[in-house]
């Protein structure tokens, strides 16, 4: 049987992209509270260590700026026709509920372990959002089932013959190489123009010193909860991953380009930590 919850990951991004809204000054590069109503952890959660307003600055500075940076995409695509956005490892993502303007033109296939998709569909129904035609939750074991995916998102009303916009944030690092080269290769056969974007964790050599005591205890935390951390690319890596794969015009965005992009010219210098970078490819 599966536990029928989110994992640790999940739920700490949800709560990071609400800490952004409630500590960081504005302007705010993402509003997402639903998350955190989605998880309601309670008096005190922000008391955690892992929820420390100074220490965590850096990371949840991170998860906003790549989320940012995805929903940016999938409202250019939007603009272009695109009405298909496939969240691998979705989590708690909150875009279906938060972004009326692309959202209502996307159907959004949200695609994750089988017990956080059940919690989250109580969780939705509990809190009044419902599960509307629109979005459509596709549960999967990735490793297990890194070739056989795509069969489980026809079977939910993914149409294989139009494009579609595929975001993989959060993911790679949980699985080994040969189930991420399984993934590529089978986005590689999604029809001609999509997208995809997928973020990875930098080997520790090429962290920023600064950031690379908290990228050991991200390592630590996650072998604590059972999820290690499995695999690491280099930028070149990854991208020779994708273009074996059959994967088009595929580049390297760093995270620092997403740094520059969302937090210049902050006035309380807020910045997000190195060391998750991103692969953007097409079909």
């Amino acid at each position: 049987m599966t536990r029928e919850t989110p994992d640790n990951t999940a739920v700490r991004c949800a709560l990071w992209r609400a800490m952004h809204v409630l500590v960081d000054p504005p302007p705010h590069v993402l509003e997402d509270e639903i998350g955190l109503r989605l998880v309601d952890p309670g008096d005190g959660w922000r008391d955690r260590p892992d929820m420390d307003p100074e220490a965590t600055r850096g990371f949840r500075a991170a998860m906003v700026a790549r989320a940012r940076f995805l929903e940016d995409l999938v409202a250019e695509q939007a603009d272009r026709g695109v009405d298909q956005y496939v969240l691998l490892g979705a989590g708690l993502d909150t875009f279906a509920q938060r972004r009326r303007g692309p959202a209502s033109r996307m159907h959004v296939f949200e695609v994750d372990q089988p017990g956080t998709q059940d919690w989250k569909r109580r969780r939705l129904v509990e809190l009044g959002y419902g599960i509307p035609d629109r979005l459509h939750l596709v549960p999967v074991d990735f490793e297990a089932d890194a070739g056989s995916w795509p069969d489980r998102l026809a079977a939910a009303g993914f149409d294989p013959g139009r494009p579609a916009v595929v975001a993989s944030a959060g993911v790679s690092m949980y699985l080994t190489e040969e189930a991420t080269a399984a993934t590529l290769r089978r986005i590689a056969g999604f029809a001609p123009g999509s997208t995809l974007a997928m973020t990875f964790l930098l080997p520790e050599e090429l962290v920023a010193e600064p950031d690379r005591r908290g990228l050991r205890a991200s390592q630590d935390g996650a072998r604590a909860s059972g999820t290690p951390f499995l695999s690491f690319y280099a930028p070149d890596e990854m991208l020779a991953l994708a273009r074996a794969a059959g994967l088009k015009e595929a580049r390297h965005v760093p995270g620092t380009a997403l740094a520059d992009r969302y937090f210049t010219g902050r006035p309380d210098g807020l910045r997000p930590s190195t060391g998750e970078d991103l692969l953007l490819a097409g079909t």
